[in-house]
């Protein structure tokens, strides 16, 4: 049921990331892959095949993540099947994302139609990053990417891209404590 690939990752016990690719974005779009970056540095994927009435598709999107609707039809996993995976493999767990806004109403949306509750907690990364982080998030993230050769947007991928910065940025944290200036009203 597992779609897993062990990727050697920088740490063990790293932050479990989430990614979402869908069909568009705003109003009538659709999760059709859920990728997860375990802490244990491998990840799961899940292609789903999308209900009858998600219909909505935007070229652009499609053009970023290149899956095709007809590998969702012939590939993709009904609704069910993948929320009650999720949810064994994510149950009791904080759960992040690089983009909580879209991925948390498109998570809900597969467990809604699941009929199904989401077991695990998915919280924006965001509020794990500290100033310093922030300011390099993006350059960091681009030089991840390089370094695994990776040219498309795979929900997979992308949340082990994400976990890897997360981890190289969180060093800044714990680097070397840099030297305060001494001011002219300091001790020597």
């Amino acid at each position: 049921m597992l779609s897993t690939q062990d990727f050697p990752g920088e740490a063990t016990a790293q932050t479990v990331v989430l990614d979402v690719e869908a069909s568009g974005f705003g109003r009538g779009s659709y999760p059709i892959e859920v990728g997860v970056a375990l802490a244990s540095g491998h990840t799961a994927c899940f292609l789903i095949r999308p209900q009858d009435d998600w219909t909505h598709w935007d070229p652009a999107a499609a053009a970023l993540h290149g899956i095709t609707r007809e590998v969702l039809a012939n590939r993709g996993r009904p609704v069910a099947e993948v929320a009650a995976a999720l949810n064994d493999l994510l149950a009791g767990a904080v759960v992040y994302t690089d983009a909580w806004g879209m991925d948390s109403s498109w998570v809900a949306l597969l467990f809604e139609r699941a009929r199904l509750t989401q077991r695990f907690r998915l919280e924006a990364i965001a509020g794990l990053l500290d100033d310093e982080q922030k300011a390099v998030w993006a350059d960091c993230k681009s030089r991840v990417r390089a370094e695994m050769s990776l040219t498309r947007h795979r929900a997979s991928a992308d949340a082990l891209v994400i976990q890897q910065a997360l981890t190289r940025t969180n060093r800044l944290r714990r680097g070397p404590r840099r030297p305060r200036a001494l001011s002219a009203t300091s001790p020597e």
